[in-house]
């Protein structure tokens, strides 16, 4: 997807911030709408498609993580947060919840627009029109299967468990490594276009929400398993 046809929804109830940010991103190709909070944020929801939602943590009335849970698991649109500097437990939550990522405020425009980059490849590489140029590749997570030609987690029954972008990307890596001991840094670059930094734990965080998902016991996991200083394994087997 090109910038052309991605459009991002920007919620802060900042006006000046919104639209710093509308006008920056408009004039990087990008189609922006603005919403002041939640209400206007499911109107334009319910009206059009978004590619990304850049939000905004620190809201009256309803805050940013209030929103995200009504949104989740129904609807996976990605997710940027903006917090605080130094907000690190706003963070967590966010990350636990279904947040892509998040960015600290003041937000650093060209930061802001390479983790949008990075999200719209991420949906591009995982989208059914990409995949269904190769041959359908399936792998087993416990009693699920993970259909990378339909980009979906399935039940036994064949519904499907809703992932976000980077669940998904986070599972299609290990289906390809499958065996293989992957640290945080292989994990971050390959699912997430950026390099880790020794005190990001977004990695960590969203394993642990992939193991509520996946296994049995999560707190005894058997299909993504910790390998202690190294990383992380996955073992269909």
């Amino acid at each position: 997807m090109d910038n052309q046809n991605a459009h991002i929804l920007v919620c802060d109830d900042e006006i000046d911030l919104r639209e710093m940010l509308q006008e920056y991103l408009g004039k990087r190709g990008y189609k922006v709408s603005g919403a002041s909070g939640g209400a206007e944020l499911r109107d334009i929801l319910a009206l059009t498609s978004v590619d990304v939602i850049i939000m905004d943590i620190n809201m009256p009335k309803e805050d940013g993580l209030s929103i995200l849970r009504s949104l989740r698991p129904e609807n996976a649109t990605p997710v940027i947060m903006l917090t605080a500097a130094g907000d690190v437990v706003d963070r967590i939550i966010g990350l636990k919840m279904g947040a892509d990522d998040y960015l600290g405020k003041p937000v650093d425009l060209r930061e802001l627009e390479a983790r949008i980059k990075a999200i719209l490849r991420r949906e591009a590489m995982s989208s059914p029109a990409k995949s269904s140029q190769s041959e359908a590749k399936h792998a087993r997570f416990g009693d699920l299967t993970l259909d990378t030609d339909e980009a979906k987690l399935l039940a036994a029954d064949g519904s499907e468990v809703q992932l976000t972008a980077m669940e998904y990307s986070l599972l299609k890596v290990f289906a390809e490594n499958r065996g293989r001991v992957l640290n945080r840094d292989q994990l971050l670059e390959q699912a997430h276009d950026r390099s880790w930094d020794p005190f990001d734990r977004s990695i960590d965080i969203r394993i642990s929400r992939l193991r509520r998902k996946l296994e049995t016991n999560p707190e005894k996991p058997d299909i993504i398993k910790t390998v202690r200083g190294i990383g992380y394994l996955y073992d269909p087997n």
